[in-house]
């Protein structure tokens, strides 16, 4: 008797920790509550479990034209979720050969002033390059209001890199964000592989990953298919707001995919489909500073690798990113202990996509 009855307790306990994981919907829908419309522009979320995905909607509308519906299939423009791409592009060059973490600016582009030689590879990925700001250059630049300042490319970013004399301090001794240091790993990609970036991406990653509707957008040499563009609330309604004078920088963030392509990204990251986790582990390792070297970002310590941030939330540890770039706000959590990864696309600016990623991972992570 004494067996059975310990059987069922043992029965409820498994039952208790399989259902562990599961989160009711009408939690998450009311956390996203505020994008459902017909007629406003929104978002789309994503929720992976285990592998599978376990939740994925789509609020709102992709444009103020069509007022197509937002679904798994939109693609948003990723912001600065399109670092990770730009850093696997470099990796799988070192992978190759053609590429080593240690080498440096001048090594690949000899022309370049002498202040380059202190610049690695590795400093281009992990933000301690130290290189100025290219949107401070544009407007130093042109002397002319930031809306009325011409698109620059990935080349022209090179271009105003290679007018200056200095960086705003020693390669590798401070952290900071930096958009300069992976539109220049974009350029770092073209000359090592003899291929434009968004090419080399589509034959070494989207197209390999079967992300069929990913590119890295160039405007009058392909198109966005099922595009949400982004938008800006005003007080006589919302307006578009969907390119800038840095919207055609590629490397740092110009990159476009959707919830169902994202989730191939994730199982390739899972499953390490493009490169080792031998490999990956540079990816996922935190910047070394000297003593004092101020990693500081937005009022927190910064835990930063090749593309993803590495600290982690509530004792999880995580990789992750967000992106903010005119119209669009986008985020992925990756809970990679925790099997759990989170991806939030909007096409408004009026939302924090991290803070709402988070909230719906508050709501599977064990207390």
């Amino acid at each position: 008797m004494k067996l059975v009855g310990g059987l069922v307790l043992l029965m409820v306990l498994v039952s208790k920790i399989g259902t562990a994981g599961e989160v009711d919907p009408a939690k998450i829908e009311a956390i996203f509550a505020d994008l459902k419309s017909n007629t406003a522009p929104g978002g789309a979320v994503l929720v992976l479990k285990d592998g599978r995905p376990v939740f994925s909607r789509g609020y709102g509308v992709t444009d103020l034209q069509t007022l197509g519906k937002i679904d798994a299939q939109t693609n948003f423009r990723l912001a600065s979720v399109s670092k990770q791409f730009t850093a696997m592009a470099v990796m799988l060059l070192v992978h190759d050969g053609k590429l080593r973490y240690d080498e440096r600016l001048t090594d690949i582009f000899p022309d370049f002033p002498a202040y380059g030689r202190a610049i690695k590879i590795r400093h281009l990925l992990n933000h301690t390059s130290g290189l100025q700001d290219y949107e401070d250059l544009m407007s130093a630049d042109n002397g002319a209001s930031p809306e009325k300042v011409p698109q620059i490319k990935d080349a022209g970013v090179l271009a105003l890199l290679k007018q200056q004399t200095t960086t705003k301090f020693v390669p590798g001794t401070k952290w900071e964000y930096s958009n300069s240091g992976y539109a220049v790993l974009a350029m770092v990609v073209e000359k090592v592989s003899g291929q434009g970036f968004g090419q080399f991406l589509q034959d070494r990653i989207f197209g390999p990953l079967k992300m069929q509707n990913t590119i890295a957008y160039e405007r009058g040499k392909n198109e966005v298919p099922h595009r949400a563009y982004g938008h800006t609330r005003k007080e006589a309604g919302w307006r578009e707001t969907d390119q800038s004078p840095t919207s055609a920088v590629l490397g740092d963030g110009g990159i476009y995919s959707s919830l169902d392509d994202l989730a191939k990204w994730d199982e390739a990251l899972q499953h390490h489909k493009l490169l080792s986790e031998v490999e990956m582990r540079p990816a996922l390792t935190p910047a070394m500073l000297p003593a004092g070297g101020g990693a500081g970002f937005r009022d927190k310590a910064a835990e930063y690798g090749f593309g993803w941030f590495l600290d982690s939330y509530k004792g999880h540890a995580r990789m992750w990113h967000f992106g903010e770039t005119v119209g669009f706000r986008t985020a992925i959590q990756r809970f990679v202990n925790d099997k759990l990864t989170i991806i939030v696309l909007c096409n408004r600016e009026d939302v924090s996509a991290q803070a709402l990623s988070l909230k719906v991972a508050n709501l599977y992570l064990p207390r």
